[in-house]
This record gives structure tokens, C-alpha cells and sequence, in this order.
């Protein structure tokens, strides 16, 4: 599953990926192929792609270079049917209009920053409040909203969507100009993997996730209660009632927060539990057990119906779980399906919340002459 990274221009790539060259609108590499077609344009006119790869076994991820969003994806059941298990729109003005940040690239910070401001190098950076008194997501225009460029690339072992964007200093009110590569690609292992990497010329704080909203029974068919899920943390950030963690690193054990076990979504979700009000449901950021800086299990779930069975792995410290808990029936995505809440889940690996406040948590800076890299595999499979 792991693989070393080396750079070219204005993307980054697997070992052994070659660019495509010319302007060709599909490529092929033992069976998998990717295709190019018009999405639409961005508010200020900007044209938008919409990708679709394949695999050597027919699953499907269609990713658009607006906010590297993952439109769709495909995943067999036990009997090898295939249905699309992340929510979202049909086109790209639902995106644009009124998305939760269904399966978009998040930056640069994913998740909230306290009351919108951190200091860094004696510098106090105030940024957008939207979410209470918080940033999340990067703010009013982050990674989600910007069209990035977009490379087609081949794998050894699959099909690859490279994206790149510039994030100029003083962006949404973060320092640096920030040079920023994500590598989505199919493995012919049913594996969507993603390679992030980014580079500064200022001292800046740097948190990248992927926000897809999943339901392993397909995107709209019911709520995720069932979906037996297992998190590798014996530990989670408790939170206060605006989403900030409170600083401490508390137990799982004999709380509603231990997945160290396959236990249904909606076991304990609606017990009389501080953290749970104060998430409207899951909404926390769990401390993995990790060893070493490789890729590791996150999490896995499992839909007892389908069969299908998601694992995610990642190099990052962190993992937000999030139930969909503020989904409420007022958004019709894919099909005219309409999006309930708990109607998915989310799995955003990451660092932790509001660390740039926390010198005690891992650091999220990111300097001159450093490159932050990170991955997450999400593969899927069905018993």
C-alpha cells in the first residue's frame, strides 16, 4: 500500500506514474482508464473538469477539479454490485450553492480554529469566522471553493488524478505562499488513495483532509445507525459546546467514544452524554494509536446488508468522526435523493483541532524548507 513520492512539475506522483502528455481526454493503463468531460464553470467563469477513473474491476471515483471534490464512488457489495457510497450533486451548482463540503479537499486548516485567530513567530492571524465564533475549513473561501489545475497521470497499479493550487500569502488570512499538490489515485486494490504535499516560503500552519460523506448501504439509502464502526484510539479530544477542544486527551474506556471494538454507529449515540449534546451527535477528533510514521489503521466499518467494508489508513495523528449530524432533509443530492440526518458518516484524518492554539498538541506548523506530506487510503472490500 505504501509507496515513495517523488515531484515533477506542478504535481506530485507515485513511484513508477507517468504524466500524460498533450491534451489528450482519456488514458488507459492495464484496464484502468480516466476520462475528461465538462463540469460546468466556477463563479467567475472559470471552466471545471469533471474525472472519471476506473479501475481494472470497474469501480468508479469521479473527482472534479472544483475543490478536488470526490462526486462519486463506486464499491461492490458481497455479490459484486456496485453503488456510489459518498453523497453529493449530480451537477456542479449544488456544489457551488449549498454544500456541507461533500467530499472536497479541505484547507488550509481542516477543522476549527478558536474564536478565528492563532499566533505564530509573536504574529497574531486573524481569520474568517464561520462556524459560532470559529474558523473551520479553512474559512469563507478555502481549498473546497478553488478551482484547482488539473494532470492526468498513469500507475503501475491503478489511475491518477494530480491537482495543484497556489495559496497566496495572506489567503484567507494565513501567511506564506503556500504551494499546494494532492494525488488522487484508483489502485486496482479498490483503494482511493490520497497523497497530499506542500511547500511555504513563510512560517504557516498547515491541516489538509479529505471531508467525503459516506454510507456503505449507497449515498442516500437510509442512515448509517447500523454500520458497525471500529476506531483505532483508545483516546479522543473532548470538545466545549462551540466544537473547541477542551486540551485534555480523555480515555475512550466506559464512554460512548470506544470503537476499539465494532459497535453500531447508533448504539450509544443518543445517550444523555455532554460530548454527544455538545457534537449534536459524534463530531470529535480521535487520538490514533499509531507506531512509527507510516501509513496505519484508522478505522473500519462495515454495513452489515451490503457487506461492504471500508478501512482507512493514514500517516496523520488524528482522525474526526463525524455522523452527519447536521444533515436535515433539505438537501436533495444524486438521484433526488434527499440527505437526512446521520444519513453518512465522515472519516477526516488529520491533525487535531485548534492546534495552532495547543502547543501541547502535535505541531501543524510548517516552515521554509520543509514539506509536509501526508496520505490516507481508503479501501474498501465486502464479506
Amino acid at each position: 500500500m505504501q509507496s515513495t513520492l517523488f515531484v515533477v512539475p506542478g504535481l506530485i506522483a507515485l513511484a513508477g506514474l507517468m504524466t500524460l502528455t498533450g491534451t489528450a481526454e482519456s488514458a488507459t493503463t492495464a484496464h484502468s482508464r480516466i476520462t475528461r468531460k465538462s463540469f460546468g464553470k466556477a463563479p467567475d467563469g472559470h471552466p471545471i473538469s469533471l474525472y472519471t477513473l476506473t479501475n481494472a474491476h470497474g469501480m468508479e471515483a469521479r473527482i472534479t477539479n472544483y475543490g478536488g471534490i470526490v462526486v462519486s464512488l463506486t464499491a461492490p457489495d458481497r455479490n459484486g454490485k456496485f453503488g456510489d457510497v459518498v453523497l453529493g450533486y449530480s451537477t456542479i451548482d449544488g456544489y457551488i450553492k449549498n454544500s456541507p463540503y461533500f467530499g472536497a479537499l479541505i484547507g488550509r486548516y481542516g477543522n476549527r480554529i478558536a474564536k478565528g485567530h492563532f499566533t505564530l513567530d509573536g504574529h497574531t492571524y486573524k481569520l474568517a469566522v464561520n462556524n459560532g465564533p470559529n474558523s473551520l475549513h479553512g474559512g469563507k473561501k478555502g481549498f473546497d471553493k478553488v478551482v484547482w489545475q488539473a494532470h492526468e497521470v498513469r500507475a503501475r497499479n491503478g489511475v491518477g488524478l494530480a491537482l495543484h493550487y497556489l495559496s497566496k500569502d495572506g489567503e484567507e488570512g494565513y501567511p506564506g505562499n503556500l504551494s499546494v499538490d494532492v494525488l488522487y489515485t484508483l489502485t486496482n486494490n479498490n483503494e482511493l488513495r490520497i497523497d497530499y504535499k506542500a511547500t511555504t516560503d513563510k512560517d504557516t500552519v498547515l491541516n489538509l483532509t479529505n471531508h467525503s460523506y459516506f454510507n456503505l448501504a449507497g449515498q442516500g439509502n437510509g442512515d448509517v445507525l447500523g454500520h458497525l464502526m471500529m476506531i483505532n484510539a483508545d483516546k479522543f479530544t473532548p470538545i466545549d459546546k462551540t466544537s473547541i477542544p477542551l486540551g485534555d486527551l480523555k480515555p475512550v474506556q466506559v464512554t460512548p467514544f470506544d470503537f476499539r471494538k465494532p459497535t453500531a454507529i447508533g448504539a450509544r449515540i443518543n445517550e444523555q452524554d455532554q460530548q454527544l449534546k455538545f457534537g449534536t451527535g459524534y463530531d470529535h477528533n480521535f487520538v490514533l494509536n499509531r507506531k512509527g510514521t507510516g501509513l496505519s489503521l484508522a478505522a473500519r466499518a462495515y454495513e452489515p446488508k451490503t457487506g461492504r467494508v471500508l478501512e482507512a489508513y493514514t500517516t496523520q495523528p488524528g482522525v474526526q468522526f463525524y455522523t452527519g449530524n447536521f444533515l436535515d432533509g433539505t438537501i436533495k443530492g444524486k438521484g433526488g435523493k434527499v440527505y437526512k440526518q446521520r444519513y453518512a458518516f465522515c472519516l477526516e484524518t488529520q491533525h487535531y483541532p485548534d492546534s495552532p492554539n495547543r502547543p501541547d498538541f502535535p505541531t501543524t506548523v510548517l516552515k521554509p524548507g520543509q514539506t509536509y506530506k501526508q496520505t490516507t487510503v481508503y479501501k474498501f472490500s465486502a464479506r
